[in-house]
């Protein structure tokens, strides 16, 4: 454990990385030390797991007897699927896209076939899957894999038309091959295409049924190799499915026909079916159809076979939905789907292809979801997906992250959420039930809350690396709906999605939740377990105008200094702080431009009924401002001890008291600064007086100017303006008219820069919805875009209750904000003392000016205490608001006085404290009240910070980084000594740096895909554990029992017929392939030691142990038959001995 002594710090003594530097801090007693207890050896990073709908999937396979799901995308990612809370995710390197899947039935092995003409064999009986061997043909391309049930050999078909045998087992090329010439007449002239379909007879393994792209099916012969009948058809074929019983199959066609084929009739199909088409009444042909792009076909024993097929529809049907078509006897049903189907399945009771199928289910694969319907019930209901796949159900706009909640919360929101289940899913228990949870020792409460597209914000719970849906709130309740598209809501700041969520900041001890929308829009909601109707919405309209830097000032501008606040004074709300207006305010001066005093939403007038959870307490809105549209929030915070919420944007910030539906200050960033602004900056436009009427106050009359800069921008006028100076700023403002439309494209033009300043590669191209690169997160690197442009925005802020004045004995509240530039400025704040006061009396905001600057704009910042323990802002207990008036007297006042953690601090008011602040290029500690710098780091110079959060580890804090350039970092607080320094992922896609946020306890996520979010950590604690906590895909389950084939099939050669393909691909009768054919590339490691490396002691012991049962069932079994046998051989020996005895003497005349 290395200590740091203050005195040292002084003296100039400790020793630090070359990069950081330590400052004098006078006032420090000598004996003061700060242990800190976090070293390198504790982190270490590592993905834990990945969670949401595979991104743009492209195949897909199931495990009949394991019952698992396997999904291949187009990057070349598996994700595999068992019971609830059984997921894992693995990827090919090559990252080719997935083609085609094929599980090694009840085996624990997977076989995948990528675009790059390369197989792979996965084994599945560990915790981390990983590749046993992999093939690479050189000279042909792969179209379509099939291995039969319980067969080494895999047929490997091509585009050439060829078919080629692999031994899965040693991952080698079979000299057996069956070529296309071969395969089709020799009277044929023309190519047959690709291979589209390989299967073998269900009732004779060595008949398999080949059929090409060209209309063109083949029944070969694998003994005699040759073709034993072939059947043609002049539409292409897409897809081919057996009849259980080997003497019919059937083939789906382009034109949207489906044919049935008697095996020994290859001259015509038996009967033609066009499910979708249009029969005319003069017997031709019917109407072609879109094609039928797969097609399965399963038999029951008590009723009629399914028949179910995708696409096939009518070309008239422009504009429907995608379809999943289930025939059954003389019924048809048509479900439409949400998305485009990739691949779908059906579920069957037995594995064997030889038996009656007995299908329950289907799995439908879509392009953006998972659907299981249930065949067994009437009217094929859907299953309930216990997957969290509906992440992408609106395009994430935002993420956060909360480590180690309080207990109560996961069942609260569970119980409000729980109310918000869709109804008539299908009763019975979800259909894909493989696997077994992980035994992970990680026991505490994490939740991840996401901001949406559409306004939605969802609450998950991802607790042991697991991850469930707990409730969903919808934003966009609040204001009014669109009756058609002429009244849809325009924000003119986004072309679409203007409730979507911007920021989100959410206290979880007092359940508190505010979060800030892409139309300037900023929402406080409280929790309650009762439901409520608000007749009449609470709403805070403010009016920050746009302040132009880069502009030329009226001509009286240059005589007059602009009026500022001495910094230090106190604003007075009390007797400017009118109650919160309920209904838009309208603006008395149409001279100001189109639009004036209008928010870009409008706020619903009608009785809004509140379910049980998050209900709505206040609405804030940024008004238009001379034609201007109101700018984006940048920063938001809130604390719920003292009622406050603070946001800025490019224009300043306002504090707003919730508890009063008040606004407590308005200002602009140079206001800020006062006297003190270290900033060379051009006059600015007078339209910073911010009054309806659209009159300018005298620049010249700084105490009204001070006083007005925190009023409600409804409390009406200021004092009378002098008329000249009016007429010289109304045409200055006339004149800048012609000019203003300009700042909307400014804005897109600053983002521009930004994503192309993040965007490593030039030119690239990344294939994301055009809905998740619309947005920009205000924490990330925006304020990096903009670190060279004139205007300077809120970057940060930070509640705190410390020693925010030099030479201040006791900690008090304060508002810490951090700007684009890297200044940083504290607002002491002035909150009554008691509860009541505080329901009465409005807190006063002060200005305390810069503390310090930084290079880059501040990110994050926090507060430590004298020993280095954080120190958490104070917080309110939170309490039911909807509580009957007896309960809500008697207990409200209790539970809103403000509690805070305990500190590291010995008894009484500690004498120092400190501040951590982080900005895009360096870290900094400042010792309070003093405001010295203690340590200094210089992050990074070639790139820039996106995300840093001070984060509590289990032994210490410390400050988590990550960097444009992929770097993971973490830093020891106070001494900021670098701990970790990762490469990890470099930024390539603005969706990363707008949702990769860390969390407390060495936990951190970001979306690594419009529908996907991967959680990493950094803890080594959690690495340790990583392999306990991960799930197990393989159990062992015992192979059901092949269908009986009867005696009189078995006597006379009915049934099912097997094939010794090893006497016919093995390397002794086929030979050896050609060695150009295909690459073969071993794996990490054989098949025992992958599983020995990677899977547990305990289970390895298991299956061992279960083995061995098995194995001892089956020996006594085999030990009972064979007694039964000698017994049955003595009973007969002995009647023949009878027998023989009995008829000795008798001569034959006798008998």
């Amino acid at each position: 454990m290395k200590k740091f002594n203050i005195r040292k710090v002084l003296d100039g003594l400790t020793n630090v990385s070359s990069s950081s530097s330590a400052s004098p801090q006078p006032g420090n007693r000598e004996n003061d030390t700060i242990q800190e207890n976090l070293q390198s050896e504790h982190f270490q990073l590592c993905k834990t797991v990945r969670h949401g709908f595979p991104y743009q999937p492209s195949a897909m396979a199931f495990d009949a007897v394991q019952k698992i799901l396997a999904i291949g995308t187009q990057s070349g990612a598996l994700r595999l699927f068992g019971r609830a809370g059984v997921e894992c995710y693995c990827q090919h390197e090559s990252g080719s896209a997935v083609i085609a899947l094929q599980f090694l039935i009840n085996e624990g092995a997977l076989v995948s076939a990528l675009a790059d003409d390369s197989i792979h064999l996965w084994n599945l009986r560990q915790k981390l899957p990983a590749v046993l061997h992999s093939l690479k043909f050189n000279r042909e391309r792969i179209t379509f894999l099939h291995l039969p049930f319980q067969s080494k050999w895999l047929y490997v078909g091509t585009e050439r038309g060829n078919i080629h045998m692999v031994n899965v087992e040693s991952f080698t090329l079979s000299g057996y091959v069956i070529m296309w010439n071969k395969a089709i007449e020799l009277s044929s002239k023309t190519h047959p295409g690709p291979v589209v379909h390989i299967s073998d007879n269900p009732m004779d393994e060595g008949k398999l049924l080949i059929g090409f792209e060209c209309g063109i099916v083949v029944l070969w012969d694998l003994r005699t190799k040759k073709a034993d009948y072939r059947y043609t058809y002049d539409e292409a074929i897409h897809s081919v499915a057996w009849h259980h019983e080997g003497k019919q199959f059937i083939c789906s066609h382009s034109d949207g026909t489906l044919t049935i084929w008697n095996i020994r009739v290859p001259a015509k199909p038996a009967q033609i079916i066009t499910p979708h088409g249009k029969h005319p009444k003069d017997g031709k042909k019917p109407e072609p159809c879109k094609p039928i792009l797969k097609v399965e076909y399963k038999t029951t024993r008590a009723g009629d076979p399914f028949m179910v097929l995708s696409g096939g529809l009518s070309y008239d049907t422009v504009g429907r939905r995608a379809c999943l078509t289930v025939m059954h006897g003389k019924s048809t049903a048509v479900l439409e789907m949400d998305y485009p189907i990739v691949d779908f399945l059906t579920l069957c009771e037995t594995p064997y292809p030889n038996d009656f199928q007995e299908p329950y289910a289907v799995v439908i694969l879509l392009e953006k979801d998972l659907v299981v319907i249930d065949l067994a019930q009437i009217g094929y209901p859907i299953f309930e997906n216990p997957y969290p796949l509906t992440l992408h159900e609106s395009p994430v706009t935002c993420c956060e992250y909360f480590a180690d909640c309080p207990a109560e919360l996961i069942p609260a929101l569970y119980s409000v959420g729980s109310r918000q289940k869709r109804q008539g899913y299908s009763k019975k228990e979800w259909p894909i039930s493989g696997g077994n949870w992980g035994q992970g020792t990680q026991s505490y409460p994490e939740i991840i809350i996401t901001g949406h597209a559409d306004g939605s914000i969802k609450f998950w719970d991802a607790s042991a690396i697991m991850l469930q849906v707990l409730y969903k709130l919808k934003t966009a309740k609040v204001f009014e709906k669109a009756r058609n598209k002429e009244d849809k809501p325009s924000t003119d700041i986004v072309d679409e999605d203007p409730f979507a969520i911007q920021i989100l900041t959410w206290c979880p001890e007092s359940r508190m939740l505010c979060v800030a929308g892409v139309s300037a829009h900023v929402i406080i909601y409280r929790f309650s377990k009762q439901e409520v109707t608000t007749e009449v919405v609470q709403l805070l309209e403010v009016r920050m105008p746009y302040e132009l830097n880069d502009v030329d000032s009226p001509e009286a501008a240059g005589e007059q200094t602009p009026a500022v606040s001495t910094p230090g004074a106190t604003s007075s709300p009390q007797s400017a702080l009118p109650p919160a207006q309920t209904h838009p305010s309208t603006s008395s001066n149409s001279s100001d431009g189109p639009r004036d005093n209008v928010p870009c939403l409008k706020v619903r007038c009608s009785p809004l009924k509140q379910s049980p959870g998050y209900q709505v307490d206040l609405v804030v809105q940024l008004l238009w401002v001379s034609g201007e549209p109101p700018q984006q929030i940048t920063s938001l915070a809130l604390n719920s001890a003292y009622g406050l919420v603070v946001f800025g944007n490019f224009n300043g910030l306002a504090v707003v008291d919730y508890f009063q539906k008040t606004l407590l200050m308005n200002v602009g960033v140079q206001e800020l600064y006062g006297l003190a602004d270290p900033f060379q900056r051009q006059p600015r436009s007078p339209r910073k007086a911010r009054q309806p009427s659209g009159g300018v106050c005298d620049v010249n009359d700084g105490s009204n100017a001070s006083e007005d800069r925190c009023k409600s921008p409804t409390s009406g006028s200021c004092s009378p303006c002098n008329s000249d100076e009016e007429t010289k700023h109304q045409k200055f403002i006339d004149k800048m008219k012609q000019k203003s439309r300009r700042f909307s494209k400014t804005v897109a033009n600053d983002l521009a820069k930004m994503s192309r300043k993040l965007v490593t590669v030039p030119d690239q191209k990344h294939e994301t919805d055009a809905k998740d690169s619309s947005f920009s997160r205000s924490r990330s690197s925006s304020v990096t875009s903009l670190e060279r442009e004139s205007r300077e925005i809120i970057s940060s802020f930070h509640f705190s209750e410390t020693l925010s004045r030099k030479g201040e004995a006791m900690p008090g509240p304060s508002l810490w904000v951090g700007t684009s530039q890297g200044s940083m400025l504290v607002l002491p704040l002035t909150v009554p003392a008691s509860s009541e006061l505080r329901m009465q009396q409005a807190p006063a905001v002060s200005f305390g000016g810069v503390v310090t600057r930084l290079k880059g704009g501040i990110l994050s910042m926090a507060t430590l205490d004298s020993a280095g323990a954080p120190l958490h802002p104070p917080y309110e207990l939170w309490y039911d608001p909807n509580l009957p008036d007896e309960r809500e007297e008697k207990d409200r006042w209790k539970r809103r006085r403000p509690a805070s953690p305990p500190s590291g601090s010995q008894e009484g008011a500690p004498d120092t404290h400190y501040v951590v602040l982080c900005s895009e290029k360096q870290a900094e500690v400042i010792v309070l009240p003093a405001q010295t710098s203690a340590f200094k780091h210089n992050i990074t110079e070639a790139s820039f910070v996106l995300r840093a959060d001070v984060v509590q580890m289990n032994t210490g804090c410390c400050i988590a980084c990550f960097c444009a350039n992929g770097h993971i970092m973490a830093l020891s607080l106070p001494s900021l000594r670098p701990l970790l320094d990762v490469n990890y992922l470099p930024l390539t896609d603005m969706r990363i740096a707008r949702t990769f946020c860390f969390s407390n306890l060495g936990q951190a996520l970001y979306l690594t895909s419009p529908t996907e979010i991967q959680r990493l950590t950094y803890s080594q604690e959690t690495c340790d554990n990583l392999q306990e906590m991960l799930c197990e895909l393989f159990t062992p389950v015992e192979t059901p029992e092949a269908p009986n084939r009867g005696f009189f099939k078995g006597l006379f050669g009915g049934g099912a017929q097997s094939l010794d393909r090893e006497d016919l691909f093995g390397e002794t009768a086929a030979g050896k392939a050609s060695r150009s054919l295909a690459q073969h590339i071993p794996g990490p490691g054989g098949m025992e030691g992958m599983k020995g490396a990677a899977s547990g002691i305990v289970g390895d012991l298991a299956r061992t142990r279960m083995a061995l049962d098995e194995r001892g069932q089956k020996l006594g079994e085999l030990d009972e038959r064979t007694a039964a046998m000698m017994a049955s051989a003595d009973s007969f020996s002995k009647h023949a001995h009878d027998m023989m005895l009995k008829y000795k003497d008798k001569k034959w005349y006798q008998l």
